[in-house]
């Protein structure tokens, strides 16, 4: 864990950095244009490329040295903010140079982000995977938590070139743990590559590309990993496109109110992911997984019934307790079970899943909340009569109504969970890699032993 732990350090000191670097322009973008379409598509051009990116990221993690793919991701990091900093101080920085940009960026951070993750089976022993992964989870925590107070209290004083500065400093010290950190690679798979993979002729063909939807489909257990995991994401990314408004509605557009339920949030995961961390979690990691989920739903109705600031602070925290934990657990059972040799592309297939969800899904959310839900929450509205009680009419009424079916979706797929053979023993019905390949390797062993009886008398006791 010693180099891990260097290495998590690194990023955390980065990623706080960057964070600020981010809030600094999302507020620089809102004085330029008051425009909540103008921050959304900031998002959308960040992700979108991650999407087409992903599959052949996979293969390039699973082909390349990964220590020298987050060298890269760093890299062009470092490049971007400078361009970013270099055109606001000559004062032709425009709104299209962010889209660009983040474009830009989310192509190679795709790309660091899934040698990283494929690098984590490399550096921790199997028994600390979730505990890595909750050290994970906090680095994104803490940079929600800090990086807002930080560069909310400094915008004012040093603005957006003052912050860049920081970030860049900051990238340094990352920049310096990831150079004296090893990074072991792992050994190739013999048969893990089609013909024209191993030539060298041509890497991304369809077979290679879809490669870890294949290996997915194969594995019922994997299978299932997937079909849960995505069945709680499509709530949880509507849910999540539906907070920040339903806050806002509900509170009367007071920032304060949203800055304060969202900073109860983030404290709420990263002492989540400090408790997992600590104890390590649950030794079948698909209770983690599933409990989690349910936790998470449940808190998140709490938040959906509430109608003041500290019931939605309480509840957010709560909620936000669990999620390093199904995180953590869900990952560690894909370290586990997959060879860190195919790892970037199973990898890759899982999270361009997850990225077409957390896509799309908010376009749904938006078209739901202002065409039918908040219109049937009104008081003269068709589903006023019947949840009026419980949320009350008006602004953010129907929002709330949809948050909380959201985060009901998400508890039953956690408890439902249990109730899929294939999903609930995950653990036992495929065995880890190192297992497989030590059985794999006996059973060659015995098999040459049968084809050479004379060898095997040497073994004879």
């Amino acid at each position: 864990m010693r180099n891990f732990t260097i290495l998590w350090f690194g990023q955390l000191v980065s990623t706080i950095g960057s964070y600020m670097t981010v809030f600094a322009l999302l507020i620089w973008v809102w004085q330029q244009t008051e425009s909540a379409t103008t921050l959304a598509l900031v998002t959308f051009f960040s992700q979108l490329p991650r999407i087409f990116i992903t599959p052949i990221a996979g293969i390039i993690v699973d082909r390349f040295h990964r220590k020298r793919l987050i060298l890269l991701g760093d890299g062009i990091a470092l490049l971007s903010t400078l361009a970013i900093g270099l055109l606001y101080l000559t004062g032709v920085l425009q709104i299209w140079h962010l889209y660009i940009v983040v474009a830009l960026y989310g192509c190679f951070g795709q790309l660091q982000t899934l040698a990283y993750s494929a690098s984590i089976a490399m550096l921790v022993p199997k028994a600390q995977y979730t505990r890595a992964e909750s050290m994970i989870a906090m680095v994104g925590y803490s940079g929600a938590v800090f990086s807002p107070i930080l560069a909310g209290s400094l915008y004012p004083l040093i603005g957006i070139t003052g912050i860049i500065a920081i970030d860049l400093i900051s990238f340094i010290a990352g920049l310096i743990t990831l150079i004296l950190t090893p990074i072991p690679q792992p050994i190739s798979e013999p048969n893990s590559k089609p013909s024209s993979d191993k030539s060298g002729i041509n890497p991304f063909t369809w077979q290679t590309l879809t490669f870890g939807f294949r290996y997915i489909a194969a594995k019922p257990a994997l299978t299932a990993m997937v079909v849960a995991f995505t069945l709680f994401a499509i709530p949880g990314d509507i849910g999540k496109a539906l907070y920040n408004p339903m806050i806002l509605a509900r509170s009367g557009g007071d920032a304060r109110v949203l800055g304060f339920v969202t900073t109860a949030a983030g404290v709420g995961g990263v002492i989540g992911a400090i408790l997992f961390s600590i104890w390590g979690g649950f030794p079948r990691r698909i209770h983690g997984m599933l409990l989690g989920f349910a936790a998470t739903g449940l808190c998140k109705i709490i938040l959906g019934l509430g109608r003041t600031p500290l019931i939605w602070a309480t509840a957010h925290f709560c909620a936000t307790l669990p999620i390093p934990m199904f995180y953590s657990s869900s990952n560690a059972i894909w370290y586990a079970k997959v060879p860190p040799s195919l790892q970037g592309r199973v990898l890759a297939a899982d999270q361009m899943i997850g990225l077409i969800v957390g896509t799309l899904a908010p376009l749904l959310a938006g078209p739901l909340a202002d065409r039918v839900f908040e219109p049937a929450m009104q008081p003269d509205g068709w589903l006023a009569p019947l949840f009026a009680p419980l949320f009350g009419t008006g602004s953010g009424s129907g929002m709330a109504l949809l948050y909380t079916l959201t985060a009901l979706w998400m508890l039953l797929v956690g408890l439902g969970g249990y109730g899929f053979r294939t999903l609930r023993q995950v653990e036992t019905l495929l065995p880890d890699h190192d297992v497989a390949d030590q059985d794999a390797s006996n059973q060659n062993a015995s098999n040459q032993n049968i084809s050479n009886p004379d060898q095997s008398l040497f073994h004879t006791p």
